[in-house]
């Protein structure tokens, strides 16, 4: 039997990244999965202002540090929340403030420092016989995808059919439909379903075939965030937050036409779950980065066709 560890929405979280790859060992999975939304949002300046002194403030307020290992341990705490730091000097830091491009290409290479240190990883820690599929989401610059696919170890699924097992395929997709923080890999949904078509069009057999889209299917348990105001701020009614479904119709459509074995999801933190769309099973981890949790899903694919799907929701 195959089975699946499923997660996305890492965001940068090198602690969540840590404990996905020991999957295998805990879960016995045989195939890994970490698919979009694969990095970080922001730097964290860590700036040496003495001889033994440093500084930064990374949640508020202002952190200091008095050593070498106390400069690494936060370095260590940062990456784990998602963020990337940076040590610097006084000097540079205001250079950097003054230089928006600077700071751009310094975010840039941080993030592909940071990613070719998760793959390595992967190369180390990850027994050889054990599948690991890594793509990017919609949050994700492109400057990353070479660097996925120059790497041996792991399998950049985009654009191609992956076989999972001798029975079962599977296609990607890490475009999603437009949302408010214009963010490098969405797209209307017209341009989205035409992608999607795209995909499909390169298998047959549709009746054991997992669909890694990041974006959920419209209307679904799946996709549900909180309702935001024109200044992007949640709206409440009663002083609870309202709720509105902001995934994609294109999606639905495609998997109602189809009707795959599996849909795996992400993109929507919030909508952790499952739902069923006629006989496809989709499902979504959720995300909590922040708190460096890891959430995925454990999937059993069905070695004949009398057996069941099964599948387990995991935390760690």
């Amino acid at each position: 039997m195959t089975r699946i560890f499923f997660s996305c929405d890492v965001h940068g979280s090198e602690g969540v990244w840590k404990k996905m790859i020991k999957m295998s060992t805990y879960h016995k999975a045989k195939v890994l999965m970490m698919c979009g939304d694969l990095t970080g949002k922001a730097i964290i300046p860590i700036v040496k202002s003495g001889k033994e002194e440093w500084y930064c403030s990374p949640w508020g307020h202002q952190e200091r540090m008095h050593s070498e290992r106390e400069v690494q341990d936060m370095m260590k705490k940062i990456r784990n929340q998602g963020y990337y730091p940076y040590v610097t000097t006084e000097e540079e830091l205001d250079e950097l403030k003054n230089n928006r491009n600077k700071v751009s290409e310094l975010f840039v290479r941080l993030i592909k420092e940071s990613m070719k240190r998760w793959l390595n990883m992967v190369e180390t820690l990850v027994p050889k016989d054990v599948l690991v599929i890594v793509n990017p989401g919609n949050d994700d610059i492109p400057e990353i995808d070479e660097i996925i696919k120059n790497n041996q170890r792991v399998i950049y699924p985009l654009h191609q059919v992956v076989d999972l097992d001798s029975r079962h395929q599977m296609i990607s997709c890490e475009w999603v439909n437009p949302t408010p923080w214009k963010t490098p890999r969405e797209c209307p949904e017209e341009e989205l379903a035409k992608k999607l078509e795209d995909e499909f069009k390169r298998v047959s057999d549709y009746k054991n075939l997992v669909c890694n889209f990041h974006a959920p299917p419209f209307n679904t348990h799946l996709d549900l965030a909180p309702k935001l105001d024109k200044n992007l701020k949640p709206v409440t009614r009663f002083g609870n937050p309202v709720s509105v479904h902001v995934g994609s119709v294109a999606v639905r459509e495609v998997i109602e036409k189809y009707q795959p074995l599996l849909g795996l999801h992400g993109h929507i933190h919030e909508s952790g779950g499952l739902d069923h769309i006629g006989r496809t099973l989709c499902l979504n981890p959720g995300s909590e980065y922040q708190s460096v949790l890891l959430k995925g899903w454990l999937v059993d694919l069905p070695r004949k066709e009398t057996e069941r799907l099964n599948c387990w929701r995991v935390e760690a």
